[in-house]
């Protein structure tokens, strides 16, 4: 009897060691999917905060890729946003490239972003060709122009005058748009569109570049010769010369432009404070003017964002609010 009376006491010893250890195993798991339960439920609500507009100070992927084309408003715009951007945490690299790679490159995400893509109009194809993939987060510049240019002391007015010939215009200028970039927007809607429209059928449109097209028109102003230019606002040359664009009867160019800001899929969930600043960035032709000035008369275009991010810190305050 005794020594089944020791054997009951073992065995309920044993049976309460079990039960001790097994609850407090699942105490351990339960606690565990607790908080993993409550960390997912954390990056929930910060993921709403960021959608609502609240602060979003988290970088994320720190390395971002930037194309631009090689018009003066792009390289000074993406220019300013690479120091902003750099200042606030991350290492940018701009790429130089047309603007086919431009699109390209963002929308299958070997890229990050762009701050110059002009809308509704000029790049309406590639935009149409690649929305799919690209997320708008709308204008950082409103009412941008472009069109035929040509120097006021010419006496024609129209791009009809064009096709008519009028004051020899053809004559004198060989009957030779100058224009930029081959597969720029506003080269494919001149050549596919605006020429055919207004019937020029003698006239050519000569793909250049956009440095290579200003030179030429400062050559033909200080000769005070006849020169037809594919041009837009904002541009230096419109503050250093006396310019005018051509009337379009029939809208073919459309109403002004807005500069737009987009971004690759996915690039607000991988760098949150990036995506933020760049959705954020708004300026004036005046403000993009101030840099553009600097870079034409010489100042390295780096050189000329960081002076004037240094010099317009309100403005930066602005787009960076929300991302301390």
């Amino acid at each position: 009897m005794r020594f089944l009376g020791i054997a009951a006491i073992m065995l309920l010893l044993v049976v309460l060691a079990a039960c001790g250890g097994s609850g407090s195993n699942e105490s351990s798991e339960s606690n565990g999917d607790n908080g993993g339960s409550n960390k997912e439920t954390s990056n929930e609500e910060g993921s709403n905060e960021s959608s609502n507009g609240d602060t979003v100070s988290e970088i994320g992927q720190k390395e971002l890729t930037i194309p631009y084309v090689a018009w003066s408003s792009a390289v000074a715009s993406n220019h300013v946003m690479e120091v902003v951007l750099e200042e606030a945490g991350y290492d940018v690299t701009l790429k130089q490239v047309n603007s086919g790679a431009m699109y390209t490159s963002v929308s299958d995400g070997s890229a990050d972003a762009t701050v110059c893509v002009w809308l509704p109009h000029t790049d309406a194809s590639y935009w149409e060709e690649y929305k799919e993939d690209l997320e708008h987060l709308g204008p950082n510049l409103e009412g941008a122009p472009l069109g035929l240019v040509v120097p006021e002391y010419m006496d024609v007015n129209s791009i009809e005058d064009l096709k008519n010939n009028t004051n020899s215009v053809g004559d004198n200028t060989d009957y030779t748009i100058t224009g930029i970039e081959p597969g720029a927007g506003q080269m494919k809607l001149t050549e596919e569109e605006v020429m055919p429209e207004y019937g020029l059928d003698d006239w050519t449109l000569q793909a250049s570049s956009s440095a290579t097209m200003a030179t030429s028109l400062g050559d033909a102003i200080e000769n005070e010769e006849p020169i037809v230019v594919t041009l837009w606002s904002p541009h230096w040359t419109f503050s250093e010369y006396d310019l005018k664009y051509l009337e379009d009867p029939k809208n073919i160019y459309g109403d002004p432009d807005n500069i737009n800001t987009i971004v690759r899929k996915g690039l607000k969930e991988d760098a949150p404070k990036a995506q933020k600043i760049l959705d954020q960035f708004k300026w004036s032709k005046d403000q993009i003017g101030e840099v553009m000035v600097k870079i034409n008369e010489g100042m390295d275009p780096a050189k000329a964002a960081e002076e004037w991010v240094s010099n317009n810190q309100d403005a930066v305050s602005e787009w960076t609010k929300g991302t301390e």
